[in-house]
């Protein structure tokens, strides 16, 4: 499913957080006329990726018990729910998801993160 698949799904230039909320990984909520959208950001040297917030193999938020995101290689994205990982580069599925995370393209700009 493409991000812009949810009812949720924020329109163009949406305000996501300042950019200082994000360190390495973060779990937030984009609010818009369209209800709440679970992200999650991740910093890397590559760059910031912003992914949907729900694991492809039971729609669970990747954060459902807990806060723990990142692998502590800090290449893999892990599913709390079950243990799924994914890379945090791409978001391919890597184990014990069918397939890979929904991209959503950000940009950062002038201390703030907007959905593109």
């Amino acid at each position: 499913m493409a991000w812009t698949d949810y009812s949720s799904a924020p329109p163009s230039g949406s305000l996501v957080c300042p950019s200082t909320a994000v360190a390495s990984v973060a779990a937030v909520d984009v609010a818009s006329e369209k209800g709440v959208f679970p992200l999650i950001l991740v910093r890397s040297p590559e760059g910031l990726r912003a992914y949907v917030n729900a694991c492809p193999h039971q729609y669970l938020p990747l954060n459902y018990r807990g806060e723990q995101l990142l692998s502590s290689c800090g290449t893999r994205l892990l599913c709390t729910a079950h243990g799924a990982s994914f890379d945090a580069a791409t978001g391919e599925a890597l184990a014990g998801a069918p397939c890979p995370l929904d991209a959503v393209p950000v940009v950062e700009d002038g201390g703030e993160i907007r959905i593109a």
